[in-house]
């Protein structure tokens, strides 16, 4: 990796860790050691989806993009510096000669297949543009044609170049410090039809029938590797049977299990999607009348503002990142935390407050909220904390000219109000975290006490659905093992 690469790598990871409060990364023994590859992911989250992978996979990978994201300010440019390759599409060069348009094509495919015949990665997102959908929407072509146009410059190389399928995953996509998985697949295995290097005067049709179907297999393999559904609601309501049967197993064990890992809960949701994706099939009746029972328990559930394993006992009142906070304001910090807070609300709030307008004002669809939270953002928080700093010094020197008497150190002082509201910002998030967990451990608490029967009637429903829900698994072979403490692992 270059040195301008690595930077803005350095610098898109500080973005991402602002921004997500956890980022998992599974798979990276999957890439192969040699050669190089096309990776192909669907595409939910804007910008943020190369993002992720772009600073997260191991080796240099060059981006195709369509050509006007190189008009974005700044963005344009960051695009040009890691090499990122622009892709006329269309609907979006209508102004543009088909001719041309085509040409211009021909030569991001060549530069693109270039990086993969000299070992490096590409990637692509084979739908062509984001979208807000529980599922990918349809594959285009580029990427089988990238991966053959390679195939063809790489000719005689050792090791032919690989699809590597990747999985993207967000707990809540638009939401600040929130989760996100990267899940990196083996190769995809290529059936002796697909697996091959076209030849230069190979029939045209028949290389159009393989490209379309090599991207009807890309297609194919994006919807099980995302665990696509047809619908939100669906969606929802398998991610309720998941944390359902997970709550009953660990009550069962005894376990007082931790709230899982995006791992954890990608491959519970896998497990419960197969066993769905597969009943469908030999005992649909059956199947839907579990979803309708599933669908009152998860109304019965929301009604009281519960999750499943809150049935079996109430959070704890008391967190102890609350305990370490008060053990560090009444020993080390009683007087200096709470003004590093003030400082840190007063300039970070109005900006986020502003944030937030902008992002739902200038996203045309959600699935841009996240991106233009963490691009306007990164610009924002940094010229509100130089900007309070500035505010300060110069305050500080204007009463130093008023008053003699008063030390003379606009500089400290301006440094010093910049480096707190950035201090006070980054504990003012974790300590409303904090605060957040606490209400709702004494809503919990309330709630448990108010509802005992409605309470004891859950409980037995959540039992006979984990049965049925266990029972429509059995005989399959669902990804991932089940713990004795009742938590999904993955396979060994």
């Amino acid at each position: 990796m270059n040195r301008t690469y690595q930077g803005v790598v350095t610098f898109a990871r500080f973005l991402i860790g602002a921004f997500f409060r956890r980022v998992e990364v599974v798979g990276l023994s999957n890439v192969p050691a040699n050669g190089g590859g096309l990776l192909v992911s669907w595409h939910p989250n804007g910008m943020i989806d190369p993002a992720l992978i772009f600073t997260f996979f191991p080796r240099q990978v060059v981006f195709g993009a369509r050509h006007g994201l190189f008009k974005v300010p700044g963005l344009g440019q960051i695009m040009r510096a890691v090499g990122t390759v622009p892709i006329f599409r269309s609907m979006d060069a209508k102004a543009m000669d088909p001719d041309a348009r085509r040409a211009a094509n021909q030569r991001s495919l060549d530069a693109l297949a270039g990086q993969l015949a000299r070992t490096s990665y590409s990637c692509l997102f084979p739908e062509g543009d984001s979208h807000d959908a529980p599922h990918p929407t349809r594959a285009r072509s580029g990427a089988a044609r990238l991966y053959y146009r390679a195939r063809q410059l790489a000719d005689g190389g050792d090791v032919p170049p690989v699809i590597v399928p990747v999985g993207l995953f967000y707990d809540d996509k638009q939401v600040f410090r929130s989760s996100a998985l990267i899940v990196f697949h083996p190769p995809l295995p290529l059936n002796p039809e697909l697996d091959v290097t076209p030849g230069d005067g190979e029939d045209p049709d028949a290389a159009e029938a393989r490209v379309r179907a090599l991207t009807a297999e890309i297609e194919r393999v994006l919807h099980d590797v995302v665990h696509a559904t047809d619908d939100w609601r669906l969606h929802h309501l398998m991610h309720r049977a998941r944390k359902l049967v997970r709550a009953e197993r660990a009550h069962r064990a005894g376990s007082h299990l931790r709230a899982p890992r995006m791992e954890e809960r990608i491959l519970g949701f896998a497990r419960i999607r197969s066993g769905y994706v597969a009943r469908m099939q030999t005992h649909p009746e059956q199947v839907e009348a579990i979803k309708r029972r599933l669908e009152e328990y998860d109304e019965d559930l929301r009604a009281l503002g519960l999750e499943d394993h809150e049935l079996d006992e109430a959070p704890r009142l008391v967190s102890p990142w609350l305990v370490a906070l008060l053990l560090l304001q009444v020993v080390f910090v009683f007087l200096l935390l709470p003004p590093i807070l003030f400082i840190g609300f007063l300039v970070n709030a109005p900006v986020a407050g502003l944030l937030w307008v902008i992002a739902q004002v200038g996203s045309k669809r959600q699935k841009d909220v996240a991106t233009a939270k963490l691009m306007v953002g990164a610009v924002l928080f940094p010229l509100a904390w130089i900007g309070a700093g500035v505010a300060v010094a110069v305050g500080q020197w204007q009463l130093a000219l008023a008053y003699p008497s008063l030390p003379d150190t606009p500089v400290l002082a301006g440094l010093t109000t910049s480096i707190l509201a950035f201090a006070g910002g980054a504990a003012g998030v974790r300590y409303l975290r904090v605060v957040r967990e606490t209400a709702r451990a004494v809503r919990v608490r309330l709630t448990r006490q108010r509802a005992r029967v409605a309470l004891a009637h859950l409980k037995v429903e959540r039992a006979e659905l984990h049965d049925l829900l266990i029972g429509m698994g059995e005989g399959l072979d669902l990804p991932g093992e089940v713990a004795e403490d009742g938590r999904v692992v993955a396979d060994e």
